[in-house]
């Protein structure tokens, strides 16, 4: 998400996209974690039964281990690193039997200087009609860079930030592109730029926005990595009270899946996050999922944003309990989600 300046008990930080502030909560230690590389596991599109164990923590880390390495030197939009982690993406949507939405993956940002790309798929949808609308599930994939070192380490990896949400929409590509389970169309959007100020989305939006795409829905996964604590529901959404969003995940989900955090309408997370320009152009529900809560994580935009402080486990079980809300929401015969009054 984009900048804030934030008080609470102390100094904290928001989500993704500006300068630091320092936060004095310690970080929560979820119950499982994954802090080394997963052995390498092939590529596949082969889901395995039950969307409930579609996910699981090797895969992720294996995503993660190389989207916060540091061999991608902090995914900077216009540099070597996220031109690595672009190949690396389009490799696995191909894999995935996710096809480009346009003539290749690369959708060349219009209002950005240096060459920077979104990665955009798609899941054609498998009703006549339905197929028809779409929904686009997002994450932005670059990072911040390199920056003043701590320690002698420079390179902000960027691994809840936003790594962790794109590791989710790679995930949920994965499925539908074996599944084939929708009705309506899917588009799985990867966005450059969002940390120079919701460029890659904003370019995209406007886009596809002068096509006249029907579009239904916009989901986006921000900073996903760690755990809620204390809360009764698993993650939230910006701008809860815009939509019945979280109402029909929460039927989908058949559990409180998504929750209202307070401190996010607070601090208009909505505006700070890829879903934005989604709903400015299109003026259609469009929501961000995350489970950062301010008292959670400690290194927003610090060098400390690793994998080794990762949940994989976390990570893999909100990738299994959104598939069977998409595919709800992919599928309903009416769109169900609507926009407040």
């Amino acid at each position: 998400m984009k900048s804030i300046l934030y008080t609470f008990v102390s100094l904290l930080v928001l989500s993704c996209g500006s300068t630091q502030i320092q936060e004095t909560t310690t970080l929560a230690s979820p119950t499982s974690r994954a802090s080394t590389a997963a052995s390498a596991e092939p590529l596949t599109a082969s889901p395995r039964k039950g969307s409930e164990t579609f996910s699981n923590a090797d895969r992720i880390g294996s995503i993660m281990n190389f989207m916060a390495s540091d061999e991608l030197q902090g995914r900077d939009s216009g540099s070597e690193g996220i031109e690595m982690a672009a190949k690396y993406i389009e490799e696995h949507f191909s894999s995935y039997g996710v096809t480009p939405y346009f003539e290749s993956y690369r959708d060349t940002l219009a209002n950005f200087e240096a060459p920077a790309y979104n990665i955009v798929g798609v899941v054609e949808g498998n009703d006549p009609t339905l197929k028809n609308e779409y929904i686009v599930i997002g994450a932005h994939y670059d990072h911040i860079g390199t920056v003043t070192p701590e320690n002698g380490d420079g390179i902000a990896n960027g691994a809840n930030d936003n790594a962790s949400g794109t590791a989710t929409v790679m995930e949920l590509a994965r499925y539908f592109g074996a599944k084939k389970s929708n009705k309506r169309s899917l588009i799985f959007a990867l966005f450059s730029a969002e940390e120079k100020g919701l460029l890659g989305s904003e370019h995209l939006a406007k886009k596809l926005k002068e096509q006249n795409l029907n579009l239904y829905a916009m989901l986006n996964f921000e900073m996903t990595g760690v755990p809620l604590v204390g809360k009764d529901y698993f993650m939230y959404i910006t701008g809860y009270d815009n939509s019945n969003l979280a109402e029909v995940c929460n039927a989908y989900a058949k559990e409180n899946l998504v929750g209202f955090l307070p401190t996010a309408k607070e601090y208009n997370l909505f505006q700070r996050s890829d879903n934005y320009p989604f709903h400015k152009e299109f003026g259609v529900p469009s929501h961000t999922f995350c489970t950062f809560d301010f008292t959670n994580f400690d290194h927003y935009h610090k060098v400390g944003d690793e994998v080794d402080i990762m949940d994989f486990g976390h990570m893999a079980n909100l990738v299994n309990k959104s598939i069977p809300v998409l595919e709800g929401i992919a599928n309903a015969p009416t769109q169900e989600i609507q926009l407040a009054e």
